[in-house]
């Protein structure tokens, strides 16, 4: 019942190496930031989009100088609670509204008002 697994440690020890194993490709893609600080990261030379922006170490967004700024897509204008309820009613429905909305609460109150006096 003496038996164990002598030699080197499971998982603890790698006999591949690197020899003959070829790094990817890599192209080095320089950013600067307006405080002048320049940073290079390395992309594969197949990434298919490379970003403009990237994010410097002072905090600020640093840009490719070598590259024209994208153009900018337009930004959708974002539809408030208020505009889709004047999409759905007029000034006016939404006044007749309210005035029946706080007659229904009067009501209410001056029902509870009786109801304990």
């Amino acid at each position: 019942m003496s038996e164990s697994m002598r030699g080197t440690r499971l998982g603890a020890l790698s006999y591949e190496t690197d020899a003959h194993v070829a790094p990817a490709e890599r192209i080095a893609v320089t950013y600067v930031c307006t405080q002048g600080h320049r940073t290079v990261v390395p992309y594969s030379v197949e990434a298919e989009e490379i970003p403009f922006e990237w994010s410097c170490r002072c905090g600020q967004s640093a840009v490719r100088p070598d590259v024209d700024a994208p153009e900018e897509k337009p930004t959708r204008h974002v539809r408030t609670h208020w505009d889709m309820l004047l999409e759905r009613r007029t000034i006016a429905d939404l006044e007749a509204l309210l005035e029946e909305r706080l007659a229904l609460l009067h009501d209410h109150r001056v029902g509870d008002l009786r109801k304990t006096a």
